[in-house]
């Protein structure tokens, strides 16, 4: 188990930095951040005098080989937009986002659990083909799309729901079913399917014959034995909430690190958009690294090699 902590902690410091070396060089075409940030019509030496200090007059291979030391500190400089550390704006926007998803990926599972279980033991009924019908339906709607509709008709036109913030319960309404949207049509299918495939079991036919329950057939001993492909998608789908962020910060106006990656990439602010990416790749990572122990622990035939 060590062996195997250590290696996926070496192997995903060698991605998160790999992403951030990509992202410093993508942010750059962009174009010189002097442009917004000076008024039109500064003089050539106004200009030359923001670069330097902002060490955008150097060449570009020096601009990088001072990034990757940084890196190696942790320091990806000053938000110009933000006017402060880098890293310490985009740390402080994580934690909300986080909270969504946790909230998101709770309910997604709260709601797919039960319906794919119910769609299971009443396989090729009514309320199987309903369920999966409905379900299939939610996977395919686009999240964006999902999301201005929402607000059209929910926030302007019947005002039920605030349009942005985090203030009240309410608004974290449309957020969290964003989210939750296309997980919820996943994990319903794939709770189904591993759930006929544990019904169909041995194990199972020989307690359907020792009398037990219906109920207690399902609950007990058919979802305990399918979850395992339920915790790998969840898995998945729990770290592509942290990317659905940015859909949601930009829609509802939610504070989070889609927010500040959006406000960073408009501003061109490159050092908060190389802090932001790399604390998503970190959260990303260690988020897997959980799924892959849990998924370990949940069965003890699986071995870590």
């Amino acid at each position: 188990m060590l062996t195997f902590l250590l290696r996926r902690l070496v192997t995903s410091v060698v991605t998160v930095v790999g992403v951030v070396v990509i992202v410093f060089f993508l942010a750059r075409l962009t174009g010189s951040p002097a442009n917004l940030y000076l008024p039109e019509g500064a003089s050539p030496e106004r200009y030359e005098q923001f670069n330097r200090e902002h060490g955008f007059d150097l060449p570009l291979w020096e601009q990088f080989v001072r990034f990757l030391g940084g890196v190696l500190r942790l320091d990806f400089g000053d938000s110009i937009w933000q006017q402060r550390p880098a890293l310490e704006a985009a740390a402080e926007a994580m934690p909300p986002t986080l909270l969504l998803a946790l909230i998101a990926m709770t309910g997604s599972l709260a709601v797919a659990v039960p319906l794919g279980a119910a769609a299971a033991r009443r396989r090729f009924r009514l309320a199987d083909r309903v369920i999966t019908l409905s379900s299939l339906t939610t996977a395919s709607i686009p999240d964006f799309w999902f999301a201005l509709v929402g607000v059209l008709f929910l926030s302007i036109q019947l005002g039920l729901l605030p349009t942005s913030g985090d203030a009240t319960v309410a608004s974290w309404v449309l957020p969290v079913a964003t989210l939750m949207l296309a997980p919820v049509g996943v994990l319903t299918q794939v709770t189904r399917g591993a759930m006929i495939d544990a019904l169909g079991s041995g194990y199972v036919q020989n307690a359907r014959a020792r009398g037990l329950s219906p109920s207690r057939l399902v609950y007990r001993h058919a979802l305990r034995n399918a979850a395992l492909p339920l915790l790998t998608v969840a898995g998945d789908r729990a770290a592509g909430m942290v990317n659905g962020a940015i859909i949601v910060g930009t829609v509802f106006a939610f504070p989070g690190i889609g927010t500040l990656i959006v406000g960073a990439v408009l501003n061109r602010d490159f050092a908060l958009i190389q802090a932001s990416i790399f604390i998503v790749g970190v959260a990303v990572v260690l988020l897997n690294i959980l799924v892959d122990l849990t998924y370990a622990l949940a069965d003890p035939r699986v071995r870590i090699s």
